[in-house]
């Protein structure tokens, strides 16, 4: 169920996986009237997202809805929503529809209900989901040995959404508390891209592919999945 696209260069992949999503994007409307699209914060998909913003897609009826976010304010520098915003909900896609997990409750664990109940709302299966991965073999918010990890890579689960709080580390820096779909919500994709960079990135993704302890490197729990196809793409 894993695919490999390996490109020469980073405008190469992003320019492919701007074709892909946007195919994806509108075949979903046309189909069904409505589209999802699950997207990941960082540095990587913020040229694809850039891009995005001005294709030419009924973007009325496309429902944005992030992989994860770390438990803070939508004005804080670390917030993925606020990243979505600042890149992808621009231009033309100003007009689609977003879909945050930070609510107004204290903690992640206690806004998981909320949480759950606006993205059981969203239209299943998801048509395209954007996932990255860190250097630590994580993915989305599910963070090698976190608390709440079990739970969250039950595969039967029928929760979309998971309360994680990591262990504090190089990658996760300070803030810990995360909310993420779980393994059970990223399988209701249609199709999951893996979008990685860089030489080091290649290197976790091997050594993810070569065992199998998924607590360990948690990005293994996607790639040994069977239920949905899983796109790598990769540049230099």
């Amino acid at each position: 169920m894993v695919s490999e696209r390996l490109f020469e260069s980073r405008a190469e992949m992003i320019a492919a996986l701007q074709a892909e999503c946007e195919s994806a994007l509108r075949e979903a409307i046309e189909d069904r009237g409505e589209a999802t699209f699950m997207v990941s914060g960082g540095s990587t998909p913020e040229p694809l997202y850039k891009a995005l913003s001005d294709a030419d897609l009924n973007w009325e009826s496309v429902y944005v809805a992030l992989v994860d976010e770390r438990w803070v304010e939508f004005e804080h520098d670390k917030s993925n929503e606020a990243f979505t915003v600042k890149h992808l909900i621009q231009n033309k896609a100003a007009v689609a529809n977003l879909v945050g997990m930070k609510n107004s409750a204290a903690t992640a664990s206690e806004g998981l209900e909320d949480c759950e109940a606006a993205y059981q709302q969203l239209a299943q299966p998801f048509d395209i989901t954007i996932l990255g991965m860190g250097s630590d073999g994580h993915t989305a918010s599910l963070f090698p040995h976190a608390q709440g990890l079990d739970e969250a890579l039950n595969p039967d689960s029928s929760q979309l959404c998971a309360a994680i709080t990591a262990n504090q580390s190089e990658v996760t820096g300070a803030i810990v508390e995360r909310m993420t779909l779980s393994l059970a919500g990223l399988l209701r994709s249609k199709s999951v891209v893996l979008l990685i960079t860089g030489d080091e990135k290649l290197a976790v993704l091997r050594a993810a592919q070569a065992g199998s302890d998924v607590k360990e490197m948690p990005i293994r729990a996607v790639l040994q999945q069977q239920k949905v196809p899983v796109v790598i793409y990769w540049a230099p």
